[in-house]
């Protein structure tokens, strides 16, 4: 039956607001590729909360930062469904320590640049060269790619200067894709949160409810991976197929301007 579905590989898929990414387009028929880190023995649960929806589901342990991994991944995807219709680059990491931009190290800013936008960069460029062939051998093909990135690409946090470059230079990748991509009917998309209860933000949890309290968003609650997952859901359907480049900002209107 996987053979019969459209394929979607999201990167850091297995918690948080991958795997809400995940729930959402296993709900609209999706067979899943589900990327991360951690070993496949720390993932089960997860991986049988899909098999008991019968949702064709693998996993591939890779860090998006290495290049061989990268390949090694969609090469899993290729063997076991034989397409790839849809690519989310959610996977992202925050400093291991918040720290005034006068102070921050040049090995936090690495490993934010590598994992945060080299590696989606790069596996989108790998994803993209297939997505053209498919495109090219079966003209009924449909699929796209979708950046999660973060209203931090557009909002200044000096005490991790590195998150917010890695994010803003995530929101330009998306433009650039979607400018090289766009002869070939593949939009790309960003989806933006704005503070979503994960496991980046849990150590921050106290200092977000008084600032969510104070009135910082619009909607005065946290922002939930389900929220980002129907937001993606609806650009892999195809709701805004003409409409590729563009910023889907899921954040409770933390950005809204207001007076």
């Amino acid at each position: 039956m996987s053979k019969q579905r459209r394929v979607a590989l999201i990167t850091g898929g297995s918690r948080g607001i991958g795997l809400g990414v995940a729930r959402a387009l296993a709900g609209e028929g999706f067979a899943l590729a589900i990327n991360g880190r951690r070993r496949e023995d720390d993932v089960q649960a997860v991986l049988e909360e899909f098999r008991k929806q019968s949702v064709p589901v693998i996993y591939c342990q890779a860090d998006i930062a290495d290049s061989p991994a990268r390949s090694q991944m969609l090469d899993a995807v290729r063997r076991e469904f034989g397409s790839l219709h849809v690519l989310v680059n959610n996977a992202g990491v925050a400093p291991d320590e918040r720290r005034d931009m006068l102070e921050a190290t040049e090995e936090s800013f690495e490993r934010l640049i590598r994992i945060n936008l080299q590696g989606p960069y790069f596996l989108t460029q790998k994803a993209a060269a297939w997505m053209i062939q498919q495109r090219q051998a079966d003209p009924h093909w449909r699929g796209c790619i979708v950046n999660v990135s973060s209203v931090s690409a557009v909002v200044a946090s000096p005490s991790r200067g590195e998150y917010c470059v890695s994010k803003a230079g995530l929101s330009m990748a998306t433009q650039l894709w979607a400018a090289r991509l766009g002869e070939h009917d593949i939009p790309v998309y960003e989806v933006r949160p704005g503070i979503t209860r994960t496991d980046m933000t849990e150590a921050v949890k106290e200092k977000y409810n008084a600032m969510l309290a104070a009135g910082l968003c619009v909607q005065p609650r946290w922002g939930e991976p389900q929220d980002v997952g129907r937001a993606v859901a609806m650009l892999a359907r195809g709701d805004l197929a003409y409409s590729t480049g563009q910023v889907l900002t899921v954040d409770g209107g933390l950005t809204l301007r207001r007076l």
